[in-house]
C-alpha cells in the first residue's frame, strides 16, 4: 500500500482520539503481521424485519462507524492519488527501463566464456607415429592436445559474434573469429572472418566434439591438420522443401601449411585475381526417419590453386552420411550411429595429375548414461613423387576403438586403441588415454 498524504491525516485523528478522556477511551485493534493468520470472524446476528437500532455500546476492539468511514475514505483517496502518480510518471518512466548505449556497450563486454582443455596420455610402438593431426597426441608420454577458449555473444539484432583462442605448448593462435548474421532474408544467413570451412561433417567439428581422440587420416592428409579454414566469407540458404535442405558456398585465402595443405599451403603467394583463392561449396540434407532416426547426408567440394606452379590446381570432393537412433518414445540412454565421410583429391603437378583418395566410418554405441563405445575404419591411398608426402607411396590403414566415461556434462575420459598399418613399413600400436575438461557456458554441438 502507499502511504499518501491522507494516510498522515488519519494519524493525527487516530492520536487525537487516543488522547480523549478515558471515558471515551477505545482500544486500538492490535497490529498483525502480514503472514499472521487472521483471527476468524464473529458470527453475525440474522436480520430482522423491523428496522435496525444501534447497539448500546460498540465493542471494545472493534473501530467505532466514524473510524471505519475515515479510514474506508483514506483508503479510496491513497489508491487514487497512486493511480495520478503512476498515470504521470508512467511516460517519463519509460525511457528508463530501456539500457542506454552505455548499457549495451557494457552487455556486449559480457559473452559467453568457456575453457576446454584436452589431455592425452599416449604409447606408441614407434618412435615416429606418422601423426596426421595438429591435435593429436604425438609422442609417447603427456600430451597437451589443446585448451580452448571460447568467446561468444549476440553484437546487436544483426550480427553475433564467435571467437576460439587455442593455447598450445607451442603458442598461442586464433583458431576461429567470426560474426554471423542474424536477420538476412529468404532464408540467407552469412558470417565473415576466420573460420573453418564446412566441408563434409567433421572439418569444422573442434577435437572436443569428436568421437575419437585422434583426427582421422584422411582429413590431415588433404584439407590440413589443424582443418581447413582461412579468413574470408560465407553465405548459406535453407532451401524451401519438405525436409532441412541448406546449400552453402564460401571464399577463403588458399595459405595456410597446417589449414589448407593441398593448395598453396605454406607459400607466400599474393593474390592477384579471384583465381587466387579457394572455393568451397556443400550441401546439406537433413531427413528424420520417424521419431527415434535421423538421416544426414551432404556432398562438399573445394577448389582452388596449389603452390607447384602458377595455374596448377587442386580439387577435393567428398560425401558424407550420418545415421542416428536415439529412442525418444520412451525414456532411454541409448544412441546408436553411424558416420562416414569419403574423400578424393586431384592435384595438377608439372607434367601429370596426382589423384588420391580416403574414407573413415565409424559406428558408435552409448549402452548407458554415462558410458559408450566406438568403432572405426580408414584408410588412405598414396602416390610415389607426391611433394606433400613423399614417404606416403601407398595404402594405409587404421583400425580403431575406444570406451568413454562422462562422470558429468563437463568432464570426460576415453581409452582408446589404435592398430595402425602403412603398407610402406611395419605396422605399429597405440593406446591413447584422454581426459577432458569443461568449465564455463558450454553451449551444445551441432547434430
Amino acid at each position: 500500500m502507499t502511504r499518501g498524504p491522507a494516510f498522515a491525516v488519519l494519524a493525527l485523528v487516530w492520536l487525537a482520539t487516543l488522547a480523549a478522556p478515558s471515558g471515551s477511551l477505545r482500544a486500538a485493534p492490535p497490529e498483525r503481521s502480514s503472514t499472521e493468520t487472521p483471527p476468524a470472524a464473529a458470527p453475525t446476528a440474522a436480520p430482522t424485519s423491523g428496522p435496525a437500532s444501534a447497539p448500546a455500546s460498540a465493542p471494545a476492539s472493534q473501530p467505532s462507524a466514524r473510524e471505519r468511514e475515515e479510514l474506508a475514505r483514506a483508503l479510496a483517496q491513497d489508491r487514487q492519488a497512486a493511480g495520478a502518480r503512476a498515470a504521470s510518471g508512467s511516460a517519463a518512466a519509460t525511457p528508463a527501463t530501456q539500457p542506454g548505449p552505455a548499457a549495451r556497450f557494457l552487455q556486449s563486454l559480457n559473452p559467453e566464456i568457456a575453457v576446454i582443455a584436452d589431455f592425452a596420455f599416449a604409447a606408441f610402438s614407434t618412435e615416429t607415429p606418422l601423426v596426421a593431426g595438429g591435435h593429436d597426441p604425438a609422442r609417447t608420454g603427456f600430451n597437451l592436445q589443446q585448451v580452448e577458449l571460447s568467446l561468444a555473444a549476440s553484437v546487436d539484432p544483426y550480427f553475433r559474434f564467435d571467437g576460439f583462442i587455442v593455447f598450445g605448448t607451442e603458442g598461442v593462435e586464433v583458431e576461429e573469429a567470426y560474426g554471423t548474421t542474424l536477420a538476412l532474408p529468404w532464408n540467407l544467413q552469412a558470417r565473415a572472418g576466420q573460420f573453418l570451412t564446412r566441408f563434409g561433417r567433421i572439418n569444422a567439428a573442434h577435437p572436443h566434439a569428436r568421437a575419437f581422440v585422434n583426427q582421422p587420416l584422411v582429413v590431415g592428409k588433404f584439407l590440413g591438420a589443424e582443418g581447413n579454414r582461412g579468413l574470408g566469407a560465407e553465405l548459406s540458404v535453407l532451401l524451401p522443401l519438405p525436409w532441412y535442405v541448406e546449400l552453402l558456398g564460401s571464399v577463403t585465402n588458399a595459405n595456410g601449411a597446417e589449414t589448407a595443405r593441398s593448395f598453396l599451403g605454406g607459400a607466400d603467394y599474393a593474390v592477384k585475381g579471384p583465381a587466387d583463392l579457394e572455393y568451397t561449396a556443400a550441401m546439406k540434407h537433413f531427413v528424420p526417419l520417424g521419431a527415434d532416426w535421423s538421416l544426414l547426408f551432404g556432398a562438399s567440394g573445394a577448389f582452388g590453386p596449389n603452390a607447384t606452379a602458377r595455374g596448377n590446381r587442386t580439387e577435393v570432393v567428398g560425401a558424407d552420411l550420418y545415421v542416428k537412433y536415439r529412442p525418444i518414445t520412451h525414456g532411454s540412454y541409448t544412441v546408436v550411429s553411424l558416420d562416414a565421410e569419403w574423400l578424393l583429391r586431384r592435384r595438377q603437378l608439372p607434367g601429370r595429375t596426382l589423384v588420391d583418395h580416403g574414407l573413415y566410418t565409424y559406428l558408435l554405441y552409448r549402452f548407458a548414461r554415462r558410458w559408450s563405445v566406438a568403432g572405426r575404419y580408414e584408410y588412405v591411398t598414396g602416390n610415389p613423387g607426391d611433394d606433400l608426402d613423399p614417404e606416403w607411396t601407398g595404402l594405409r590403414q587404421r583400425a580403431s576403438g575406444n570406451l568413454t566415461f562422462w562422470p558429468s556434462e563437463f568432464s570426460r575420459l576415453r581409452l582408446q586403441y589404435d592398430y595402425d598399418r602403412p603398407w610402406w613399413r611395419g605396422s605399429f600400436h597405440a593406446v591413447l588415454l584422454a581426459l577432458e575438461l569443461v568449465i564455463g557456458a558450454h553451449g551444445a554441438h551441432k547434430f
